[in-house]
Formats: C-alpha cells, sequence, structure tokens
C-alpha cells in the first residue's frame, strides 16, 4: 500500500461527484473557500482550551478566528451562547447529553426506524448504552411523530433529556410541543437540527430555539460547510457546563481549520443568495415529490416539510439496497433506508431516501426535477441490465455538466 498516490484518488473523487446526481440528503458541495481554508496553515496549530484561554501560546489569530465564528452562529440561530468545537454532530450531541445527564439516566429520541439517528438513544450508539434508551415513534396511520405516544411515555419514564430531531423523517417537527411536554415531566429538551439547519435558520421550519434548552447541528449539510458542529443554548448554567464537557472532557485541541471553514459558512447563511437556496431546497424536494409520484414511486406521508423523501418500495421488485446499488451504476448517488414499520433487514430494507440540497447548491431547480425521477424510473425497471446502465450513467454525465460549466 505504500504506492498509494493519495492526490491522485482525491482528485478521481472530485471528479466523480462532478460527474453524479448526488441525491443523499446529508451532502452537499462546500465552496471553495471552504475547501481552503480546511487545507490552510490553521491545520499545523494546536489551540487547547477557549479563547482568551489556552494552554498554548501563539494563539492571536487563532482567537479571533473562533471568537469570530461564535458571534456568527449566535447571531445567525439568535441565542446567547454557541460552542463550536465539536468535532461533527455525534460528538456534538455525546457532549451534550454528558452535561446534562449521568450514565444510566433515561433518555428519549425519536427512534431509528422512524427516521430519528443513532445518536438518540439507539443500542448501536454509545447513547443507548450508557443510558436507559425509550425511543418514541411514529402514528401508525399517519407515519407522523405520535406525539400523545411520546407524551404518555415520557410521564410514564419520567427521562432526564427528551431528544427532538431527524435524519429520514421527511415532516415537520413540532419543537414547541416537544418542549411543553419535556417541562411538564421536569426534562431537558434537547433539539438536533443538523438535518434542516439551514431551513430553521431562515425561518424555513418551526426554529426549536424558544422551546429547547440546547440546539445541535452539523455544519456539513444544509449549510455547505465543513464537517463540524454548533451546540447553541439560551442557559448561561448549561453553557458552561457544555464546555466543559467538550475540552476537556471529550475531545482536545479544536481543529482551527475547521473552525475558520465553519465561520465562513455562517457568513453565507446570512446572505440573500442564501435565503434562495434555501427556498429553492424546499421547492426543488416538493416538485421532485410530485415527479417521482407520477413516475409511480410510493413516497411515505405521500411528500415532506423539509429536504428529503423516502420511498417506500414494498410493491417495487427491487429493495432499497439493490436499487441503491443500481443507481449508482447509472451516476445517482441515494442511500438505502427503513422506511417506518419497516419488517425487511437494515441490510436489505424497503426504503430509499433522496434529498435535493446538493442538486439545489449545483443550480437545479424545479424543472429538473422530472428529469431526475424520470432517470430513476429507467433504472429501477432495468437495475441489473448493465449496458442500459451505463446508458443512463452518460445522460447523468450530460446533464450535471450543464451546471458546471
Amino acid at each position: 500500500m505504500s504506492n498509494v498516490d493519495f492526490l491522485d484518488l482525491a482528485r478521481k473523487e472530485h471528479e466523480r461527484q462532478e460527474q453524479t446526481l448526488r441525491l443523499i440528503p446529508s451532502e452537499n458541495y462546500a465552496p471553495d473557500a471552504v475547501l481552503h481554508l480546511l487545507g490552510s496553515a490553521l491545520t499545523n496549530k494546536y489551540s487547547e482550551g477557549y479563547p482568551g484561554k489556552r494552554y498554548y501560546e501563539g494563539q492571536t489569530y487563532i482567537d479571533r478566528i473562533e471568537t469570530a465564528t461564535i458571534e456568527l452562529a449566535k447571531e445567525l440561530f439568535e441565542v446567547p451562547y454557541a460552542n463550536v468545537q465539536a468535532y461533527s454532530g455525534s460528538p456534538a450531541n455525546m457532549a451534550v447529553y454528558g452535561a446534562l445527564a449521568s450514565p444510566g439516566d433515561t433518555i428519549m429520541g425519536l427512534s431509528l426506524d422512524a427516521g430519528g439517528h443513532l445518536t438518540h438513544g439507539h443500542h448501536a450508539s454509545l447513547t443507548g448504552k450508557w443510558f436507559q434508551s425509550v425511543p418514541y415513534g411514529l402514528d401508525p396511520e399517519t407515519l407522523h411523530i405520535d406525539y400523545e405516544d411520546l407524551e404518555r411515555q415520557a410521564r410514564e419514564h419520567r427521562p432526564q433529556i427528551i431528544i427532538s430531531g431527524i435524519s429520514a423523517y421527511p415532516r415537520e417537527v413540532d419543537f414547541e410541543r416537544i418542549g411543553r411536554i419535556a417541562r411538564e415531566v421536569g426534562a431537558y429538551h434537547v433539539a438536533d437540527v443538523s438535518h434542516i439547519s439551514g431551513l430553521v435558520a431562515r425561518d424555513l421550519h418551526q426554529n426549536p430555539v424558544p422551546h429547547a434548552d440546547v440546539i445541535t447541528t452539523t455544519t456539513h449539510k444544509m449549510l455547505r460547510g465543513p464537517r463540524g458542529a454548533l451546540i447553541l443554548s439560551h442557559d448561561e448554567e448549561i453553557a458552561k457546563r457544555i464546555n466543559k464537557t467538550v475540552f476537556p472532557g471529550l475531545q482536545g485541541g479544536p481543529h482551527m481549520n475547521n473552525i475558520a471553514g465553519i465561520g465562513y459558512t455562517l457568513q453565507q447563511a446570512r446572505t440573500d443568495d442564501f435565503l434562495t437556496y434555501v427556498k429553492q431546497i424546499r421547492a426543488n424536494t416538493d416538485a421532485l415529490a410530485d415527479a417521482l409520484h407520477t413516475e409511480g414511486f410510493n413516497l411515505v406521508t405521500g411528500g415532506s416539510d423539509n429536504h428529503l423523501l423516502l420511498l417506500d418500495l414494498r410493491e417495487s421488485e427491487v429493495d432499497g439496497a439493490r436499487l441503491s446499488e443500481a443507481l449508482m451504476k447509472a451516476n445517482i448517488s441515494t442511500n438505502k433506508n427503513s422506511i417506518p414499520f419497516d419488517d425487511a433487514s437494515p441490510a436489505h430494507p424497503n426504503g430509499l431516501r433522496v434529498g435535493t440540497p446538493a442538486v439545489t447548491t449545483l443550480g437545479m431547480t424545479e424543472d429538473d426535477m422530472p428529469e431526475i425521477a424520470r432517470l430513476m424510473r429507467d433504472v429501477a425497471t432495468h437495475p441489473q441490465d448493465a449496458h442500459r446502465l451505463e446508458q443512463i450513467g452518460e445522460e447523468v454525465k450530460m446533464m450535471t455538466q450543464q451546471f458546471l460549466e
């Protein structure tokens, strides 16, 4: 393996991304400025601690970068306290739980098969091993969050933390209602808005800030930044506990190249161009939902209130794993995903998850969504036809190149 050319592999991955319809909801394109900052001399600097309280010298510019990024996070999400050091979303959530609960305490989060995230208490995650996890789920008729059952379980189990947030749930989350339930049972309410951060920041989704004790988000999904995270709060005491849990509790020196990239990202998120972009994400998602329905695909809940769609393939001849593999051979990037009350294994689930942030960043609009749906239907019709998949792949390349010229 000593002869591996990593620079060449990175170049080839760049080419692959440019030739692919990237429909994975959590993926996007970071701007050149972010990529430059990630590869800058900031990578070389150790900066354990917080601005003004470091354990290493030479922090003149580092402190300015982190302080500015904190202020931008506070301004964008309208909170008085922000931590920008967490390495990514999962460590950010672990830091919050560590600050607010003790091992063995009860936490509640949306179950993974209902569209939640691993770090919301799933047994495969440390969050499901260190804490007593009581998942809440969906109404079997509407496939929307069952808030009445959530409230019933919260009263029964009296959790220390109730987590709201989604990974594969296509509808709006009622943060206000969950916050009210949390207050009634004496629980902390932690809102993970990683997937919908852009919509929340620009008032296109209910804002959890007035209803949650802590808000976490990644910075690389809809925000289009580096792979980092924010932890936000309006409570000074909670913020102090979180800071101590992030450092020195969970991690050492912050990645200052990442924090600079986050700062740049947050600057962009305040612009009119970003508002236009997130509005277009919503328009594209609705248009793609209509087009997929026209092509004969079934959608969980029939559509979306955010940026993602979940395809129900139970009436199809191909499951989510086989369809995602066939789509990739045709240069269309998606991911297999369980659907609510799925009786298939996670390795071969009955669902497929798609989203519009990356194609929206490319410049695609509602007018392009019917073509995407047609290509997906073509693949689903010929999942084992290597020649046809190659032909579709060439069509995809021609389509993406129009937006890269």
